[in-house]
Order: structure tokens, then C-alpha cells, then sequence
């Protein structure tokens, strides 16, 4: 595996575990908690988009 697959691996697993995040900060009812979440996924699909276009462009 080359490295951008191993990149797009951590990013795939990162967001799953920030997609299960949210489900125990709904049930836990913390606000504070789905808020990291949701930056996370944020971050986590920015980045994915910005390595696929970098990736594109090679």
C-alpha cells in the first residue's frame, strides 16, 4: 500500500469512530462531545478532499 492509501485508510477510520462518538453524545446528552465530533468529521472529510484532489493532480 502506498501512502495516500494508508492516508485515506486513517481518515475512513477516524470518521467512523467520530460518526460512533455522536451516538454515545447524543446518549449521553453532551453537547460538548458531539461538537468535537462533528469538527472531527469536518476535518476529517476536508482532508480526505484535499488529498484527493492532490491526487488527482499528479
Amino acid at each position: 500500500m502506498n501512502w495516500e492509501k494508508v492516508c485515506f485508510l486513517f481518515l475512513a477510520v477516524f470518521a467512523t469512530l467520530c460518526i460512533a462518538s455522536l451516538g454515545v453524545a447524543v446518549a449521553e446528552r453532551s453537547f460538548l462531545i458531539a461538537a468535537f465530533c462533528l469538527i472531527g468529521l469536518y476535518s476529517t472529510f476536508l482532508l480526505s478532499r484535499k488529498l484527493r484532489a492532490r491526487a488527482e493532480t499528479d
